[in-house]
């Protein structure tokens, strides 16, 4: 009996080594490697990622200082030409901001297998077919497509990335677009640099170990800066801790409609180096703090250096912008105007300067920074208080909170304190107006750029997307069968905003082929008038003629009140979501009908009145349908009360937007008298 149980202790102890390790080895495939019937996920979207590996470790240099080696190999199932894109490598690399420096790749290794006649082929990726292209002035990629790829190959690769930018420790991500089988993260950390770890997504670590052991690491200096200077070794003894993360099974993630990005809710762990402190030295702060980091940013010359400079070259320019007797919120107006309509914004860079301020107005163009920037100079010219906010758009995700990591922030806004109102201005957008922003800037938490680094909340729940549409439909007096009235649509400043860009862009005549497509030989559109066109700080009304033909012998008329104005589908599409609803704004929408009953016709079925509730408050729906005299009265509104809906209320709201669906495409029924 004893030997029983001590061999199942034993059976057991292999089983669990055994799941803690991969059950292959790198660069070693097998025939029964490409069979997927054993795999444990989703094998419907082209490709699976089998094995990912991460490590990052630390050793000395000879430049006195330490360098990163990080390591990465992976193995993907390539199952239809869904899957191709797994098979085109990309591999970002860091530039210092002068050139000087950069990180350096090596070691790339990638093999494609194939299945041919029960035999492995494996076809070795050509070095001359590795790419390099600029990103950034700190960025560049190493790219490459595998060779030989088809359906059913697996693909392998692995590479080494040195960095001395010890601040760049490799981020890790465990979860993607495609399934993971096997994912996992190793970080060799000595004792002397400290790290903050950000973890964040929705599944839960298999394996999570952290164990310690000594390394000695050998740093070489050298007194000078020529080849005959005498060199010294250093050894600096450090307990250093291993962690290792790994996630089996990891399902893929796809963005859903209303998510900010889904780099904010994948599974992943990134690091911020925090402190430094090695033997018999004191602790040196890294991080810093909010108040450090915008003084430095303000001292910057690519960003807030030269913002209170007394600016002498403009003084020509503000007196053709403003009047010296105009109020500071009316000057505020009109340096804004000038700007957003003389400047033209070419797109989004990241928050500093491309080039000075004065080049800027000369040449009338730049990236959002800039625009925005020279905003903020001519602002502080008229000695209006005027500070940059420097932000994360939605795209480009949540910024840290409680971390100053300026690498997390990638737009710049303005913010203008005039007689106690705050005002925030964006400049970089011509069909914006005073005080409004993109939907994009609406992202939590941003920063003033100011000696006390103001917190600031730009949150979606502060906007209302009010709508409110009204159509008129009588009987025409001159043909029988046929309803003729009009439709009277006022926006929401978003929905304004959207189409008013359209118009600057191609005009107004593709948007109205649009509202006059979505409409049959049946239901005509004639006479479209536009008000608010033009001023910008107010929400767009679009109203025009229609006509509904009918036919006065039909003995029974099926009539949807909602027009074309009801929701045909449900816009949760998704049977489930793991991660929160995201709208980038409140919700509130009325559609009201008056409708006169088709002449010779009396109401057979009409849809019931109701009202429904989202969860306890979260929003609401009504329809509210009624019969007088020769009319019938529709009025139906849909309200959300908050943006941001966590995953285990998806089933709620998808079943709330289920129910509108249905409700919006009932019909009412009229009988010939």
């Amino acid at each position: 009996m004893k030997k029983i149980i001590a061999l199942q202790i034993l059976f057991i102890s292999f089983s669990t080594i055994a799941q803690d390790k991969l059950d292959f080895k790198f660069f070693t495939v097998k025939p029964e490697d490409f069979k997927i019937s054993n795999l444990k996920v989703d094998t419907t979207l082209g490709g699976v990622i089998i094995a990912d590996i991460g490590t990052s470790e630390f050793e000395g240099n000879s430049k006195g200082w330490f360098t990163l080696v990080y390591k990465h190999k992976r193995r993907v199932k390539i199952i239809d030409k869904k899957g191709f894109d797994l098979a085109s490598v990309v591999i970002p690399i860091y530039v210092s901001s002068n050139g000087d420096d950069e990180e350096k790749l090596e070691n790339i290794k990638a093999y494609t297998y194939n299945l041919e006649n029960g035999i492995v082929v494996e076809t070795k990726l050509d070095k001359d077919a590795i790419f390099k292209e600029k990103q950034d002035k700190n960025h560049y990629i190493k790219k490459f497509s595998m060779p030989a790829v088809k359906e059913g190959s697996i693909i392998e690769y692995s590479y080494t990335i040195k960095s001395d930018f010890l601040f760049n420790l490799q981020p890790w991500a465990f979860q993607g677009s495609y399934p993971r089988v096997w994912s996992e993260y190793e970080l060799n950390l000595p004792n002397f640099f400290e790290y903050v770890f950000l973890f964040q997504g929705y599944n839960n670590f298999d394996i999570k170990t952290a164990k310690e052991h000594n390394e000695q690491y050998s740093v070489i200096s050298s007194d000078g800066d020529n080849a005959y200077s005498a060199s010294k070794s250093f050894t600096i003894p450090s307990t250093n801790t291993v962690s290792r993360w790994v996630i089996k099974n990891v399902p893929s993630l796809k963005e859903e409609k209303f998510t900010t990005s889904i780099q904010n809710h994948i599974s992943k762990i990134e690091f911020q180096m925090s402190a430094q402190q090695f033997p018999n030295m004191p602790r040196r702060d890294i991080i810093g703090t909010w108040p450090k980091l915008t003084e430095r940013l303000l001292k910057d010359e690519d960003f807030g250096e030269k913002l209170d400079k007394y600016n002498l070259w403009l003084n020509d320019d503000m007196r053709d912008i403003v009047n010296k007797d105009d109020s500071r919120l009316a000057k505020a107006k009109k340096i804004f105007s000038y700007v957003k309509e003389n400047i033209k914004c070419i797109g989004n860079y990241n928050i500093y300067l491309t080039k000075p301020v004065k080049e800027i107005l000369k040449t009338k163009s730049g990236y959002v920074a800039d625009v925005n920037l020279l905003l903020i100079t001519l602002l502080r010219k008229e000695d209006i208080k005027a500070s940059p906010v420097i932000l994360s758009t939605r795209r480009h995700g949540f910024p840290q909170e409680y971390y100053p990591l300026v690498s997390r922030f990638n737009y710049v806004i303005c913010k203008v304190d005039i007689e106690d109102q705050t005002y925030f201005l964006d400049a970089s957008k011509p069909y914006y107006g005073f005080n409004k922003l993109p939907q994009q800037c609406l992202n939590g938490h941003a920063r003033v750029v100011d000696i006390l680094a103001t917190s600031l909340n730009l949150s979606a729940d502060t906007i209302v997307e009010k709508k409110e549409t009204t159509i008129t439909l009588l009987n025409d007096e001159k043909q029988k069968g046929k309803l003729s009235g009009f439709l009277n649509s006022t926006l929401g400043y978003y929905e304004s905003s959207d189409i008013r860009a359209q118009f600057l862009e191609n005009g107004k005549t593709d948007f109205e082929k649009k509202i006059r497509g979505n409409n049959n030989e049946d239901f005509k559109v004639d006479s479209v008038k536009y008000e608010n066109e033009k001023d910008y700080e107010k929400d767009l009304t679009i109203s025009y003629n229609i006509e509904i033909d009918g036919n006065e012998n039909n003995k029974i008329i099926y009539f949807n009140p909602m027009l074309k104005e009801g929701y045909k589908e449900n816009i949760f599409a998704a049977t489930t979501r793991k991660y929160p609803v995201e709208m980038p704004y409140l919700m509130d929408e009325t559609y009201n009908l008056v409708l006169e009953i088709p002449a010779g016709y009396t109401i057979d079925e009409m849809p019931k009145s109701e009202r429904v509730n989202l969860n306890d408050g979260d929003g609401m729906f009504e329809y509210i349908i009624s019969k007088s005299d020769d009319f019938i009265n529709l009025t139906t509104r849909i309200k959300l009360n908050k943006a941001t809906f966590p995953p285990e209320d998806y089933e709620s709201i998808r079943s709330f937007f289920d129910h509108i669906v249905k409700k919006h495409a009932e019909q009412i029924v009229f009988k010939k008298k």
